[in-house]
């Protein structure tokens, strides 16, 4: 049978170009179970997968797409059967894998998780690898001690994907939010998603000027990096954390100890990749129960497969907010 999907193909001058193709079903790659695949979404690296590669595809054509929801057509492994809801997220899906930019993918069925009851798998597309690192940082700063009802929880890169997730969880979750963001006219939206304070880029991001300033913070999602990184960690309460789940401002780090021995500040690396089967459980749970669907609504940009090579270039350049869902039967 033959299907829909977007395609990227490399030139021989190294130039690559994504196109909406009918394969057949024989173009599949591999797997044990064959998904009827219903909503995608857009992260930071399908922006790189659709455009320039960014190292991370390691064969053309390819079909990109890190995140996918839908229904199993067919399986050869006895913990899916066709017609079960499932969902699938991280694995190096899209990158050196076929993803989920087209109506049917075959992949093993390790990486699938049952779609949580109670979500539907647009709504599960709606989080997606951004709302799901999101929900593992929330839940790395509560094994690390954080509760409601102290100094606000800081959130850069608040008008992103993992940013507007973080903020609507934290605030439902009972926290002071604190949203940073260079967008002005990003306000509205990160109020309506539960921010209680808007704090303006520039005034974090700064080299490390002292390396211990006024306790600010009881904790912190961070998705830039860098040195905007570097100077929340000399504002993190005692005993406090900052959950690092990006790169968007930079990948070094000009820092010093002094947080980390003087107020035994904690820095958790999150990973949504390659989490443990048991642990991506735990996180679509709590995302089913404590994300309000409401404002889930509110970060959703509707999209089709012929949509996506232009947001694609958009989200390099910061130019997406909230949550793109893209509709690959539309």
């Amino acid at each position: 049978m033959s299907f829909k999907a977007l395609v990227v193909e490399k030139d021989t001058d190294g130039k690559t170009h994504a196109s909406v193709q009918t394969l057949t079903e024989d173009a599949l790659p591999a797997g044990d179970v064959t998904v009827a695949v219903e909503y995608s979404t857009l992260n930071y690296k399908d922006g790189l997968c659709v455009g320039p590669g960014g190292g991370l595809v390691r064969t053309y054509p390819h079909v990109p797409g890190i995140d996918f929801a839908g229904t199993v057509a067919a399986s050869d492994d006895p913990r899916y059967a066709p017609g079960d809801k499932v969902v699938l997220t991280g694995w190096r899906v899209g990158e050196t894998h076929w993803g989920g930019y087209a109506q049917k993918a075959c992949v093993h069925a390790d990486w699938l998780v049952p779609l949580p009851a109670g979500l539907t798998t647009r709504q599960a597309m709606a989080i997606g690898t951004a709302g799901f690192t999101a929900m593992l940082a929330v839940m790395a700063l509560e094994d690390h001690g954080l509760t409601a009802g102290k100094a606000p929880v800081l959130v850069t890169g608040a008008a992103g994907g993992v940013g507007s997730v973080a903020v609507a969880l934290l605030a439902a979750l009972g926290h002071d939010v604190a949203a940073v963001t260079g967008r002005p006219d990003a306000e509205p939206y990160l109020r309506d998603l539960g921010a209680s304070q808007i704090v303006a880029r520039e005034t974090v991001n700064e080299t490390v000027k002292r390396p211990l300033e006024s306790e600010n913070w009881s904790g912190c999602v961070d998705t830039v990096g860098g040195a905007m990184l570097a100077r929340v960690l000399g504002q993190i309460q005692y005993g406090g954390s900052v959950a690092a789940v990006g790169l968007a401002g930079g990948a070094s780090l000009p820092a010093t100890v002094i947080p980390f021995l003087l107020r035994g500040v904690n820095l958790l690396g999150i990973d949504s990749v390659m989490q443990p089967y048991e642990n991506r459980l735990r996180a679509w749970e709590r995302l089913a129960r404590d994300l309000p669907m409401n404002k889930l609504d509110m970060m959703i940009q509707p999209a089709t497969l012929s949509d996506l090579p232009g947001l694609a270039a958009d989200i390099l350049k910061g130019g997406v907010r909230g949550r793109v869902v893209v509709d690959v039967n539309a």
